[in-house]
């Protein structure tokens, strides 16, 4: 097993292990309780360089893996190796590789709905959950499948636009420099366009991209460095860098379908919701009336705190406030004070 360091931060280590099946690369730091941290799309570990030294440095070990599919990890062939059951056996499998009997689990994106969905179904493992950008919901309802999707926002909405085997991923992998540099900039609160969020459409004979400017200048949260640290995760899957990834997409319905024997299990214990008040996913349809009625969903909501200014990257566009939460999270679960 090779242990490598990450020049950015040579106290981060890195290695491979294989859990459910499937070979996971993890980025590690720190002694102590286990908090793990799972990125979204089109992510790695590295969206959460920035918490790795705060929380380390307060006594926990961090661990971020790449997700199955993404990155540096394996890519299972079967686009039906990617439901949200398959998601959270990784996690499962990971706690007890790591040799912890229970952690802290902190999702981003569609990591919050893994992170979210773990929790609600191995509360043993979970003692604490967090998720940034994407609030839960009661399952099967995870979220909304393509037929929904597309009565409230037509063909264009970028999950219906992401359902066609080889469309999106041909286009996402063309030039993977310029898919993290739109795609990053795209959906942040840099984003003039992001004054008012709404949900990404990919209009009729365009790709995600069109719809999506190259930036000028990138925003201060981002450098050329952290755009060839994503390219430089990317590379081994060549051509296929995002079907993984994709193909995640491609199992919101059958999502629906396996979470149905769970139909309105909650999250027992203390959890912490964070979002940009620029994220795109604040203007989805029924996420205002999620949020209203999170103490239903999680009853030991520890808060639900909106980001003024911020887009959709919430741990890279504002790192010293999510790290801060976090550790005051952490903290206050240590005491049993986090509900």
């Amino acid at each position: 097993m090779t242990i490598e360091e990450t020049a950015a931060n040579p106290s981060v280590t890195h290695r491979s292990v294989e859990v459910n099946g499937v070979r996971l690369h993890l980025a590690e730091q720190g002694e102590g309780p286990l908090v793990l941290l799972l990125h979204g799309f089109p992510e790695s570990w590295y969206s959460w360089r920035h918490q790795f030294g705060p929380l380390a440095a307060a006594g926990y070990r961090v661990v971020a893996p790449d997700q199955r599919g993404y990155a540096r990890s394996e890519q299972p062939g079967r686009a039906d190796a990617y439901t949200l059951l398959h998601l959270a056996g990784d996690v499962t499998e990971l706690i007890a590789a790591l040799g912890g009997r229970q952690a802290v689990v902190v999702g981003h994106d569609w990591g919050a709905p893994v992170a979210w969905t773990t929790a609600m179904l191995r509360p043993d493992l979970v003692r604490g959950v967090v998720g940034l950008s994407v609030p839960p919901t009661l399952p099967p309802a995870v979220m909304a499948p393509p037929a929904v999707t597309r009565a409230h926002y037509g063909d264009g909405y970028y999950q219906n636009y992401f359902q066609e085997p080889g469309v999106a991923d041909a286009e996402l992998a063309r030039d993977p420099a310029t898919t993290f540099r739109r795609v990053l900039f795209g959906g942040s609160g840099d984003n003039p366009a992001n004054s008012r969020p709404r949900p990404w459409i990919v209009a009729e004979g365009q790709g995600l991209l069109d719809g999506m400017p190259d930036p000028e200048r990138l925003p201060a949260w981002l450098t050329d460095r952290d755009i060839e640290a994503f390219v430089d995760d990317y590379a081994g899957h060549g051509d296929r860098a995002f079907t993984g990834p994709l193909n995640w997409y491609r199992n919101i319905a059958r999502n629906q379908e396996l979470l149905t024997p769970f139909n309105g299990r909650r999250i027992e214990m203390p959890a912490l919701y964070m979002v940009g008040d620029r994220d795109m996913v604040t203007s989805l349809a029924g996420v205002a009336e999620l949020r209203a009625g999170l103490r239903r969903i999680a009853p030991l909501l520890h808060d639900d705190v909106t980001l003024p200014g911020c887009g959709h990257w919430t741990q890279q566009e504002r790192p010293e406030e999510v790290s801060s939460a976090l550790l005051d999270f952490l903290e206050r679960l240590e005491k049993g004070t986090a509900a």
